[in-house]
């Protein structure tokens, strides 16, 4: 029996760029940064003192008050990019049961969980929120938007640090094509600017420090890059069987066709340098979508901006596809949004389907020096018009983990 395919049929998003899908397509095509100095909280005293922060963005405005008082901020963010995906798949009024939710978190409510210790060192227990436990949770966003929209379907988070969103998309759709669910609402939500989260980072020597210019500190695959840049947000797609999009006279955005994903079991943090686990995983799409590396032709890289993991997926992208890799665009948008973590893969999945419906490539920012280690042609700068039919959407994340997505324009011949 052939396998359920599956299409996007709406996509929501909220990030350093944009509060929404188009804002942030015009931003990054305009080459934009969403990096700023950080006024969530007082920075003094750290190492790292500017991030990518969401914009603009009034819990209580969007999700009203009650919801908002009992949600940490990356809950927040999945409902309102599930809320965005939703409405532009018209998907409501479908039944519930059939429709599931599958949004993960890197590192779930971590400012709650700082909020609520802060309470409970000051004031002592019982001054600690009775929400406390289920704002924290990786599996809230999910939870939340099932409640919130009435989802009886198959409900659940991954957790794979920054490969997460990916994951989600990834495991959405094998839950669709082996008939678990109908409809999926899949991606990622993070709110890790918070200041034990950028400590943490900078104690382990992670994220940049270019205190100076923050709008150019992240720079994947220049030479002087020197860490990542924290980032927040969330992005949601809603993928759904083609024949139950065509039925209910939606509009298919894309076609999800492969999925791979693998574990370097090297280190905890830091990625193998020689790339064989993301090569695997990227092999892994391929033979998922029955294509030959020639087939593909555009990758949205994991690109952080640290000095290993921008030479060490270069090296995976030449090891995969070999003579085609000196032919096919590379780039990364963590150069404008900073890195969402456990939202990035879902918002760089959104930004492969634009690509592929507007014929347009993302750039690479901030590319200045070219690095002898990375030497593939990252986009430099500026956008570039280039009709595509595929694209392969790369993430990586702490514990080894990996996965790869390939989104092609659908062909219903």
């Amino acid at each position: 029996m052939s396998r359920r395919r599956v299409v996007i049929t709406g996509m929501g998003c909220i990030n350093p760029l944009g509060n929404d899908v188009p804002s942030t397509w015009s931003a990054i095509l305009a080459g934009r940064s969403g990096v700023g100095p950080i006024t969530l909280f007082d920075v003094t005293g750290f190492d790292t003192r500017f991030a990518a922060e969401v914009k603009g963005f009034d819990p209580e405005a969007q999700i009203g008050r009650k919801l908002a008082r009992r949600t940490d901020r990356f809950c927040q963010f999945a409902l309102v990019a599930a809320s965005e995906a939703i409405k532009q798949s018209g998907i409501e009024g479908q039944d519930p049961d059939r429709i599931g939710v599958l949004i993960g978190s890197g590192i779930g409510g971590v400012g709650s969980i700082l909020t609520e210790t802060t309470h409970f060192l000051e004031s002592g227990p019982k001054r600690v929120s009775p929400f406390l436990v289920p704002m924290m949770l990786p599996d809230s966003a999910a939870g939340q938007v099932a409640i919130h929209f009435g989802l009886r379907g198959p409900n659940m988070a991954v957790t794979t640090a920054c490969a997460t969103g990916s994951n989600a998309i990834g495991e959405a759709t094998e839950m669709i094509r082996r008939g678990a669910a109908d409809a999926m609402l899949a991606g990622g939500a993070e709110a890790g600017i918070v200041p034990v989260a950028l400590a943490g980072f900078n104690a382990m020597d992670a994220i940049s420090e270019r205190n100076d210019d923050p709008q150019h500190a992240s720079r994947p695959f220049d030479r002087d890059r020197d860490g990542f840049v924290l980032g927040e947000g969330g992005a949601v797609l809603v993928l759904e069987s083609l024949e139950g999009a065509l039925s209910r006279g939606a509009t298919p955005l894309a076609e999800v066709i492969g999925y791979g994903t693998t574990n370097d079991a090297f280190h905890i943090s830091a990625p193998a340098e020689n790339g064989a686990g993301a090569a695997a995983c990227m092999r892994l799409a391929l033979k998922d979508a029955g294509l030959e590396p020639g087939d593909i032709q555009y990758i949205n890289a994991h690109g952080t901006s640290t000095k290993l993991n921008d030479a060490s997926e270069t090296r995976a992208i030449r090891d995969v596809f070999g003579p085609a890799a000196d032919r096919i665009p590379v780039s990364s948008t963590k150069s404008m949004t900073g890195h969402l973590m456990g939202a990035a893969g879902a918002l760089e999945a959104i930004f492969c389907i634009l690509a592929v419906r507007d014929g347009i490539l993302p750039p690479t920012t901030n590319y200045e020096t070219p690095d002898p280690a990375c030497d593939l042609d990252y986009i430099p700068n500026q956008a570039r018009p280039a009709p595509i039919q595929r694209a392969l959407s790369n993430s990586f994340g702490f514990g080894g983990h990996n996965a790869g997505l390939i989104l092609s324009r659908v062909d219903l011949i």
